[in-house]
């Protein structure tokens, strides 16, 4: 069983297990499960179900290694380049995005 969500502008395939990293969103810090309702498409080996856009009363739950505070990490640097042609004049800066760590606990349909 899997399902295709979408999280943060971006959608994710995903199944029961799983760990994925997500855009940070604003949730109270003690929080141990988080439910997300965008749920695209869930596949169940039986049938396929699919929404427009969204499935109706769907929605997946995922839960945090200890906490939401503790389950933030960083991406990999970026260094985005900035540079005037025929002027000699560049720029690079360094960045680097801090994601949510879940993990699918359940994808109920």
């Amino acid at each position: 069983m899997y399902a295709v969500i979408e999280q943060g502008g971006k959608q994710y395939k995903i199944a029961e297990g799983d760990c994925i990293n997500i855009d940070l969103t604003d949730i109270s810090p003690d929080a141990e499960t988080m439910e997300l309702e965008k749920v695209l498409l869930i596949n169940d080996d039986k049938k396929v179900k699919i929404g427009t856009p969204y499935i109706k009363g769907a929605k997946v739950v995922v839960s945090f290694k200890t906490n939401a505070e503790e389950s933030v990490v960083k991406g990999k640097k970026l260094y985005p380049m900035h540079m005037r042609r025929r002027k000699h004049s560049r720029r690079r800066i360094g960045h680097r995005q801090k994601y949510l760590q879940v993990t699918v606990d359940k994808i109920q349909a």
